[in-house]
């Protein structure tokens, strides 16, 4: 879950405001909104994508002793290919703003970063996770 949220650059999951919700004895990662803030300044965005993650105040870091094995596992999965299935998943009207003239731009530029920031994980996961 750590390894996710310094993906996505999640900055809202602190012991202050944790948005976990167990469900069924099973835990959910909930409320998002404060990911891919990258986004939100696209002429930046390229910066973002090897940026440090701060892990130190997330709620579960105490809990985060595997981050390497974590990486090795989770790292492989994140393929142009699946980020393509997912960003078509995304309504058209969510992707178009200012920044893209159609919803294909969009999602090519994000597939671009999130490909970008995976590939640059040794920059962003704490010091001496990454594989």
């Amino acid at each position: 879950m750590l390894w996710f949220d310094a993906y996505v650059e999640n900055v809202d999951r602190s012991w202050r405001n944790p948005n976990l919700l167990v469900w069924h004895r099973e835990l959910w990662l909930i409320d998002h909104g404060a990911s891919l803030y990258f986004h939100h300044n696209w002429p930046r965005a390229e910066a973002a994508t090897h940026r440090a993650y701060r892990a130190e105040d997330h709620v579960l870091a105490p809990y985060a002793s595997l981050l390497a094995e974590a990486d090795a596992e989770l790292a492989p999965r994140v393929t142009p290919e699946l980020l393509t299935e997912v960003l078509a998943l995304v309504p058209a009207d969510w992707l178009t703003a200012a920044d893209f003239e159609t919803a294909d731009a969009a999602r090519a530029a994000y597939l671009e970063h999130l490909s970008r920031r995976v590939a640059r994980r040794a920059d962003w996961l704490p010091q001496g996770s990454a594989a």
